[in-house]
């Protein structure tokens, strides 16, 4: 199945509208704070790091230029062509690749698949912004795209990360003004339950192989000054022989 039409447009419309410099859109904060963290709780677990990495859901590219200087070769996959337009223009160098891709569509992940061969897959707070109908459907595609030498690695926000959101979004002042694009395209996250992600990659075939707790920081802050941090829980999982 691919992912709805709604969602697809709504996607569209957030990079549209998205400014293009660094630290304006919510999640995008600098990769020192994201996946720089996450590739040290990844990395040990790659069977392979030859083969080629996917950052799947690659918004503006911001992680995935990190990614690039990190590997042999790096695509950025998005739903979106808006954002893979910013993506392209903040990458001239082309340290990386980018394509659209419904991860949830199975042929679409079946001929990625086929170019790449058997890639390993980072995926930051995708499954949660899905439709609840797709999100086993874009499980089971990253399952085709790992194949049997990749390791995926996926951070979702936890349960505690809910009253978070709801608390920032029902302040007195209305969201912050980062997160309040989120809300206007229709974005507003949905809840996936801690325990549903390892079952989600369960039915692809897919064994958890490390998994733990790590704040995803966003590029917004507090009236205070501390930056919003929200809970989130990663899992490296592959297939195991």
């Amino acid at each position: 199945m691919s992912v709805t039409s709604r969602y697809r447009e709504a996607w569209e419309g957030f990079w549209r509208a998205a400014p293009a410099e660094p630290g304006a859109v919510f999640w995008d904060a600098e990769p020192a704070l994201t996946v720089g963290p996450h590739l040290a709780l990844f990395e040990p677990h790659l069977a392979d790091p030859a083969l080629p990495l996917l950052d799947l859901g690659c918004g503006n590219g911001t992680q995935t230029r990190f990614l690039a200087d990190r590997f042999p070769r790096v695509v950025g996959a998005d739903l979106s062509a808006a954002a893979l337009d910013h993506a392209r223009r903040a990458d001239p160098a082309g340290q990386a690749t980018y394509r659209q891709l419904d991860g949830a569509e199975k042929t679409e992940a079946q001929t990625l698949h086929a170019e790449l061969g058997d890639s390993n897959v980072y995926m930051r707070g995708v499954l949660h912004q899905c439709e609840p109908d797709d999100r086993q459907s874009l499980v089971d595609g990253i399952a085709t795209l790992v194949g049997g030498r990749g390791r995926a690695f996926l951070v979702e926000l936890s349960g505690a990360a809910k009253p978070v959101l709801m608390g920032l979004a029902s302040g007195p002042a209305g969201p912050p003004p980062k997160l309040a694009p989120v809300f206007r395209h229709g974005i507003a996250p949905g809840e996936v339950s801690d325990d549903a992600v390892p079952e989600y990659l369960s039915s692809a075939g897919l064994t958890v192989l490390a998994s733990g707790e790590l704040p995803l920081m966003t590029t917004e802050y507090r009236p205070d000054g501390t930056r919003i941090e929200l809970p989130s829980r990663w899992l490296v999982a592959g297939r195991t022989a």
